[in-house]
């Protein structure tokens, strides 16, 4: 008989945030592929589109994909980018979210509950001097979760989870914390129960739930 329970592939779920994610899902019953940079180069639309291949042969169909992988977080001002640095950026952020959703669409669309997630940032919605690649790179993919929930209507949902301070240094938990309303830092926990909301809500689309602690508002 075949398994009928719920299928996800994860991009960047080897990472601090993608493993909260995983471990969540799988708690509620979904087989799960968990994807890191070794599974395929998703700066290639080649390696995007082979890596939700490999997600069909393994999972057998698929319900949900989490667009989680990033790179190129790194602090630099502005005067001393690089093109490289922009490549890191939009590589598997933008670039890598819009062919892995490409490759899944049709397999989505016949999933009776297809669910796209975009893992966004804060940082999409506020201008980090320090982080402009990265924060350009993910108003892209923020952008991504809004062309996507048109074009793939009805069939299929997508929706974004923007995090705020989660993943952050034993070193700056203090600092980051006070940057909020609620005066702590999240979890990849708070993070995973977003999507999991997500997957259940089937009236909602097109939009972005800010898991932040109130960040957007304290400056």
């Amino acid at each position: 008989m075949a398994d009928s329970s719920p299928t996800a592939l994860v991009t960047g779920g080897t990472g601090h945030l993608g493993r909260g994610i995983v471990a969540r899902l799988e708690e509620e019953g979904y087989r799960v592929m968990s994807a890191g940079s070794r599974d395929g180069d998703l700066r290639r639309a080649s390696g995007a589109h082979a890596l939700v291949e490999q997600a069909m042969e393994d999972l057998g169909g698929l319900d949900l994909l989490v667009n989680g992988a990033s790179a190129g977080f790194e602090p630099k001002h502005v005067e001393n980018v690089t093109e490289e640095d922009w490549d890191a950026a939009l590589g598997a952020t933008a670039k890598g979210a819009f062919f892995a959703t490409q490759a899944a669409a049709p397999h989505l669309r016949r999933s009776e509950n297809g669910l796209v997630v975009m893992i966004e940032d804060v940082a999409a919605y506020q201008a980090w001097p320090s982080f402009g690649p990265h924060s350009a790179a993910k108003a892209a993919q923020a952008m991504l979760t809004r062309v996507f929930a048109r074009a793939l209507a009805p069939e299929v949902r997508v929706c974004g989870v923007a995090p705020g301070p989660v993943a952050v240094a034993p070193d700056q938990a203090e600092r980051r914390s006070a940057e909020t309303l609620l005066h702590r830092i999240g979890s990849p926990e708070d993070v995973a129960e977003a999507v999991l909301y997500l997957t259940r809500a089937r009236f909602v689309t097109g939009t972005t739930i800010v898991v932040d602690g109130g960040r957007l508002l304290a400056r």
